[in-house]
Formats: C-alpha cells, structure tokens, sequence
C-alpha cells in the first residue's frame, strides 16, 4: 500500500486520505493517558470538574468576582467553564506540540509514515475532552437554567476553524520543539499567561474602554465570546467577526503546513 503524504495532496485533502489513522491513533492516544490508573476514562469528567470547583471556589468566593447577567455563583460557574472549554483545546494541544516529534522519534528515523498528521491526532484527543467537558456543562445547564437555546447548534460551525486554527499553530510549534528542546519550558510560560490575558475569568466589559479592542489581536478571545454567546447568552455569533477569524486561521493552517513541510526534512538528523 502505497503511503499518501501531504506533499502530494495538501493539508487539508490528505486528512481524507489519512482519515482512518487518525482516528486510530487519536483513540490509542486517548486511551494511553488513563492506561493502568484506578478510574480509567473517568478522569476525562473528573478532571474538569475539578478544575471547575476550583476556579469557580477562587474567582466567585475569594475573589468575589461579578459577571453582568449571572444571578449566582453556580451560573458564573457554567460561564466560567464555558471559557475554559474553549481554552483547553488550546492549551492541550499547543502545550503538548513542542516535544510532540521527539516522542515520536520512531516515526520519523525507522518507518515511512506521515509525520504530519500527529499534530491531528492531538486535536482530536483534546476534541474528545473537549466533548466529555461539554456534556458536564450541558448537565450542569440543565440542573441549574434549564433548557439550552437553539444557538447552541451553531457550536460545531464554531469549533472547525478554531480547530485548523490550533493545527496550524501546532505545526510550527512541534517542528520548532525537534530543534530547541527548551521550547517546552517557554511555551507552557505562554500558555499560562494567555490564560488570563483571555477573558475567561473576566468579562471584557470589566476591561477599561480604553483598553477592550486591544483584547482582540488574542485570536482565542473571539473564540472565547462566540461560544460564551451560543452556549450562555443564545445569541448568534458575529458573523462579520466570524468570517474575518476564518480567514486568519486558514492563514496559520496553510502557513503552519507550509513550515512544517520545509522544515521536516532536517528531523532526521537531529532525532
């Protein structure tokens, strides 16, 4: 059987063509990290949870912190939680591309197999704690608001340019990790400090004016906004703002395929 890489396809026509090796690999990728521990699977819901109470302990009870429109401290936690949804597929992602390659040394020095799709298969392992994490706020909705608004379907329309979006960034970030192994360090620094420089914990309007629009050159913020108002608010997207952001990730996506591409050919040597 012949291998089909992205250099002959394209990144997005040779996900097709891959398709059923990500899904392998994504599902091995999924079930290796709860192998051997006492819960399993279980702490896909435990862990966000956790996290959760956590924040929600800090931010509402310590902090005391106010969000316009939410009566009380459970519903800031389904705001709360929504925003950390939607930043962990990130943070998942990006934290674990730098040593990404070198974990998969094997890959690259012993067999053909297409590098490139490895960055997917990180996405798609965070989709599904993504998923798992969404059924927890959708119960909590339920208990603690009731029915969720019809919005809410415009999710996934969503999540698929935030997931190319991810991807791309993931590209140049892992082949970049082959070559300077501190990139790990640096990089789980950045994340830290995006998570609060995204409003997450905050809403924008707490913001002084003067500084607000300054929020948008962080891609994640929209991100952030537009799944706070499908999941929270039940109110449509910006769909101007939508368009403008599809564009940009595209750009990262071809942008990251492009780099990666160029600079694979040196794995080999360093590996």
């Amino acid at each position: 059987m012949r291998t089909v890489s992205y250099g002959e396809e394209g990144p997005l026509a040779s996900i097709v063509a891959h398709r059923k090796l990500i899904a392998v690999l994504s599902r091995r990728d999924v079930l290796s990290r709860y192998q051997g521990s006492l819960l399993g699977l279980l702490w896909a819901v435990v862990t966000p949870l956790l996290m959760l109470v956590v924040y929600t302990f800090v931010f509402s009870v310590i902090f005391n912190a106010k969000w316009g429109g939410v009566e009380n401290r459970y519903q800031f936690a389904l705001v709360l939680f929504a925003g950390l949804l939607a930043f962990n597929i990130f943070a998942e992602v990006v934290t674990r591309a730098p040593s990404l390659i070198v974990s998969h040394a094997n890959y690259v020095t012993k067999v053909v197999f297409p590098v490139q799709v490895l960055p997917w298969v990180m996405a798609m392992s965070a989709v599904f704690n993504f998923a798992i994490g969404f059924c927890v706020w959708l119960a909590g909705y339920f208990v603690l608001v009731g029915m969720p608004h019809p919005q809410i379907l415009w999710l996934p329309v969503l999540l698929v340019p935030y997931l190319l979006f991810v991807i791309g960034i993931a590209w140049f970030v892992s082949s970049i990790g082959v070559f300077v192994r501190d990139l790990g360090q640096v990089v789980s620094v950045a994340v830290t400090a995006l998570l609060f420089m995204t409003p997450i914990f905050y809403p924008i309007a707490a913001i002084p004016p003067a500084y607000q629009r300054y929020m948008y050159l962080n891609p994640i913020t929209f991100v952030v906004e537009s799944l706070r108002s499908v999941m929270i608010d039940g109110t449509a997207p910006d769909w101007r703002g939508f368009a403008w952001f599809v564009l940009f990730a595209l750009l990262v996506h071809v942008a990251g395929f492009v780099w990666f591409q160029r600079i694979k050919k040196g794995f080999a040597d360093v590996l």
